[in-house]
């Protein structure tokens, strides 16, 4: 697991308050809310303002395509995904790329996950799915 950079989820959170964090393990939680994958937060109602930093593996598309559903189409709250900036995958263009309610930011040089040393051996993008009002 990619667990996110502290300092950087700092600096987001000190931007966005972060309320729940829909995808951690105990060890990397970012919030005093939180789902792991017991609870699976897929499967959950997300409410307030929600950290992601899902798994960057075959079901983050499915983890996109949530964050959409709950923030620009059911309007439940507002989500911020720190995300590989893959831009030729299908979630990219079907739930980020030209979308409304959604911002993307991509990221100035390599993360750093975890405790690791080296940097990422990909581009990184912030992006934010709100609610259409």
């Amino acid at each position: 697991m990619w667990a996110t950079p502290q300092d950087f989820f700092d600096k987001m959170n000190e931007q966005y308050n972060f309320s729940l964090d829909v995808c951690a393990i105990q060890e990397n939680a970012k919030c005093e809310r939180f789902f792991t994958p017991e609870i699976d937060g897929l499967k959950q109602t997300w409410d307030g303002v929600c950290w992601m930093n899902p798994p960057y593996g075959r079901e983050i598309g499915k983890w996109v395509a949530k964050a959409y559903e709950e923030a620009v189409e059911k309007k439940n709250c507002i989500v911020v995904a720190l995300l590989p900036a893959r831009t030729d995958t299908r979630w990219f263009h079907d739930y980020i790329y030209m979308m409304y309610g959604v911002e993307v930011d991509f990221i100035k040089g390599r993360l750093k996950f975890g405790n690791g040393e080296n940097s990422a051996p990909f581009p990184s993008m912030v992006v934010v799915f709100k609610p259409c009002r």
